[in-house]
């Protein structure tokens, strides 16, 4: 795959990027990779210097894992089972945080279904890894995320499902009409937007153009 394999491109793309590109602040310190079919695309924007800034805001980061699939199947299927891990250590932050009322915002959907595959029916997060074949729905809700930075998917895909059940349709309707009006890019190299629950005072998509 190193030596014959590339990148999956979108057509906005002039030409393929090195696997470097595709890698996020959040990478594992290999950097290699291993174990993802695509990009964890929602973490591009985020730099050492903007982590440092949050982090001396007072924003906490716990890490997560799961080894993301291929986002764009061909008949807009359900994602297949991933790989993930969730730490003892970031499922007792995670757990302080909604204890002290604090927000857990999710950077990806692939944090998401990380973090809500080891969330129990009573709210808590326990440490766990294996593989998920979770779906997060609006019938089924989120229990331990608040809100997610996500990028844009297309009309049919299952990752709407969960942004459905973080904010509600007509605050991801919104959203989409306004980044359609903007022009904004999808996918990989396109724009990242904050989506919060619909009952807080904030309930507007946030676009954040990241070209």
């Amino acid at each position: 795959m190193r030596e014959y394999g590339r990148p999956i491109r979108y057509s906005y793309t002039e030409r393929d990027q090195p696997l470097a590109v595709y890698q996020t602040v959040f990478a594992l310190p290999s950097g290699d990779g291993a174990g993802s079919a695509e990009m964890p695309s929602a973490a591009r924007p985020f730099t050492v210097r903007m982590v440092t800034e949050l982090v001396s805001r007072g924003v906490q980061f716990a890490p997560v894992t799961l080894h993301t699939g291929v986002a764009s199947a061909e008949a807009h299927e359900p994602p297949y089972p991933e790989r993930f891990a969730v730490s003892e250590t970031s499922a007792r932050l995670i757990n302080a945080v909604r204890a002290g009322g604090g927000r857990v915002v999710a950077v990806g959907t692939t944090a998401v279904r990380a973090v809500e595959s080891a969330v129990g029916a009573d709210g808590v997060v326990r440490a766990r890894e294996g593989w998920t074949d979770l779906v997060v729905t609006p019938e089924r809700g989120v229990r331990a995320v608040d809100g997610l930075l996500t990028g844009l998917h297309e009309p049919e895909a299952s990752h709407l499902l969960m942004l459905e059940a973080v904010a509600g349709r007509a605050a991801i309707d919104r959203g989409y009409e306004a980044a359609l009006r903007g022009l904004y890019l999808w996918h990989e190299f396109g724009d990242v937007h904050l989506v919060l629950p619909a009952e807080t005072p904030h309930t507007e998509h946030c676009g954040s153009n990241c070209r």
